[in-house]
């Protein structure tokens, strides 16, 4: 397979006369593993499936130009973010440029992507465990390569048990593992840097567009319920969120037909929190 690391990469599915929604993956930073949920929405959205870059360089405001810039390119210039685990700071980052955008008269260059809403897949706003990513750096750090392979061996074993019910997702497993390289561990590691040098709570807190959550119960990543707690008293954009008791942290590949029912409820204005 042939894996461009430093560019950032957009897939288009659907008609443009269609809601359009963005995905923005977690730190594994690429579509591999929302094939099912894709397809759920299939002729129901226009889906827009980001690849992160390999680099080691980047920061969060690059993630961001380079998405906004993506998006322009392909003449998709509004829709609805959908920001999974650490794809989130990317969603919150540029939803935070559609808030500036109302603070003054502007053109629609200087305005670029508009946000409509956003929805985070165990995401987060800052990380609740203050801990938490560095100790999963840490782990990265000291894993070594051989026994990330038989993790992976391992991982991709138990998603045929797992994603048992989401054929695409199962489909997709072979890519995902190859994509898994050295380099690719080190951009994961640089991700993690990032979310200690971002804090969106200021944005967050500012936010008046929709924002909605989806989570999966068991969920050692993102502790969901302190995310949900939080933007219940400090987001006045927050309009609920669904938690589902058999999905984990991936909750998009592991409930993709019920996540995909409920995020097109949300973009379709209905409100509500279970």
């Amino acid at each position: 397979m042939n894996f461009e690391p430093e560019r950032l990469q957009i897939r288009v599915y659907g008609d443009a006369a269609l809601p359009t929604l963005i995905y923005l993956p977690g730190l594994h930073g690429d579509w591999t593993l929302v094939t099912s949920f894709r397809a759920a929405l299939a002729n129901r959205v226009r889906f827009v499936e980001v690849t992160y870059p390999r680099s080691l360089t980047w920061s969060l405001e690059d993630y961001t130009n380079a998405t906004a810039a993506a998006l322009l390119a392909q003449g998709i210039d509004r829709g609805w973010l959908l920001g999974e685990s650490w794809g989130s700071q990317v969603g919150w980052a540029l939803l935070g440029r559609s808030i500036k955008a109302t603070d003054r008269p502007l053109d629609q260059q200087e305005i670029g992507f508009q946000t409509e809403g956003l929805i985070l897949a165990g995401g987060f706003v800052k990380h609740p465990w203050k801990w938490g990513p560095g100790m999963l750096k840490w782990i990265g750090e000291h894993t070594p390569k051989k026994s990330y392979e038989l993790e992976l061996k391992i991982y991709a074993r138990y998603a045929s048990f797992r994603h048992r019910h989401a054929p695409e997702t199962l489909a997709s497993m072979e890519e995902f593992v190859a994509r898994r390289t050295d380099l690719d561990r080190q951009a994961m590691r640089q991700r993690l840097d990032l979310l200690e040098q971002y804090d969106p709570r200021p944005t967050a807190r500012q936010t008046r567009l929709p924002v909605h959550y989806l989570a999966g119960l068991v969920d050692p990543l993102v502790p969901w319920f302190l995310v949900r707690w939080w933007l219940r008293r400090n987001c006045p954009g927050y309009r609920g969120g669904k938690t589902f008791w058999l999905a984990d942290h991936n909750v998009l590949a592991t409930a993709p037909a019920r996540a995909s029912d409920w995020v097109l409820k949300w973009m379709q204005g209905a409100t509500g929190q279970a």
